[in-house]
């Protein structure tokens, strides 16, 4: 199978890229600047000015201006939508004049929203809710891909992931494990929430499988572990995988969430404190598919990657 991934020396990128490479598929790694990785053609803005989208079967998405908690740009949407929806839009044009039969995108569980109520989870059919820039801009690029198929044929394959994790990992997952080796004291040990997330070898392992399933075409998948944890179970879990217990302070959450308004971090305090579930009964089912690794395992991989860079 020859198959193009855009973003390939990102976190997401590159964990699929050598996996493919690993079971023997022709893999273009496109990418915005030389990173030395195999394979590798420098993109500007696109993949319009060479022939890397000729004679390919599958394009993977995973490139995008990433989300940030604090955004610094004035018109963050505008900043959002140049790449995350327009790139998306031109680059499956340009799939689709090239003869590519399917299109798979990296989209997030942020165009559902930012939260679910308790004993409730996000399904792939729930009306869609982005809150912020980057939610709007990966919905407006998945209309904008849907729009592309239905005019020119091209098969495509939303994949919505909430927390991704793994070797690799940066952001506040990254601060987590740093935190948790230095034994700070952290005041999450109360805390009551249940949320999903993903191991990267999961996340992977699904988008692969859409590579060639017949059921995936023009369809929306979410993703999970299968398990999903609250910020206390996680922390203790991953300690455990550090050899470092985690040093939790049982300070309620009502407190944290005010403590967080105060100091201008609500959007904090909701990923930490907050519910966000998701339903992958609709991925199980159509593409016969579940998680090859299990939470402690992908946290064991992760702690075991973060203390070999130390």
């Amino acid at each position: 199978m020859k198959i193009v991934v855009t973003g390939a020396n990102g976190f997401i990128g590159y964990a699929l890229s050598t996996q493919l490479r690993n079971q023997q598929h022709d893999v273009i790694s496109a990418v915005r600047r030389s990173c030395g990785i195999p394979n590798e053609t420098i993109i500007a803005d696109d993949l319009s000015s060479n022939s890397a989208l000729t004679n390919q079967d599958v394009v993977i998405h995973t490139a995008a201006r990433s989300h940030v908690m604090n955004e610094t740009k004035a018109d963050a949407l505008a900043a959002y939508r140049a790449v995350n929806v327009d790139g998306a839009k031109k680059l499956a044009e340009q799939s689709a004049a090239s003869g590519v039969k399917r299109f798979i995108f990296i989209s997030s569980i942020k165009v559902n929203g930012e939260r679910t109520n308790a004993g409730t989870r996000f399904t792939s059919e729930d009306n869609a809710f982005p809150e912020d820039a980057y939610g709007i801009s990966k919905w407006e690029a998945e209309q904008a891909l849907y729009e592309v198929s239905a005019r020119t044929g091209l098969e495509v394959v939303i994949i919505r992931p909430p927390l991704v994790y793994g070797p690799g990992v940066k952001g506040n997952f990254h601060s987590m494990l740093k935190w948790l080796s230095r034994g700070i004291p952290l005041p999450l040990g109360a805390i009551h929430n249940t949320r999903s997330l993903v191991g990267i070898d999961n996340l992977v392992d699904l988008i692969i499988t859409c590579i060639e399933h017949p059921a995936a075409a023009n369809q929306t998948f979410l993703v999970s572990d299968g398990e999903d944890l609250s910020t206390t179970d996680l922390l203790h879990r991953l300690g455990k995988a550090l050899h470092r217990p985690a040093r939790l302070l049982p300070v309620p959450a009502s407190v944290l969430e005010v403590a967080a308004q105060l100091v201008g971090k609500k959007a904090v305090a909701q990923r930490l404190l907050g519910n966000l579930q998701v339903d992958i009964s609709k991925t199980r089912e159509v593409l016969d598919w579940s998680p090859i690794v299990s939470v402690d395992e992908g946290l064991q991989k992760t702690a075991d990657w973060y203390l070999s860079q130390r």
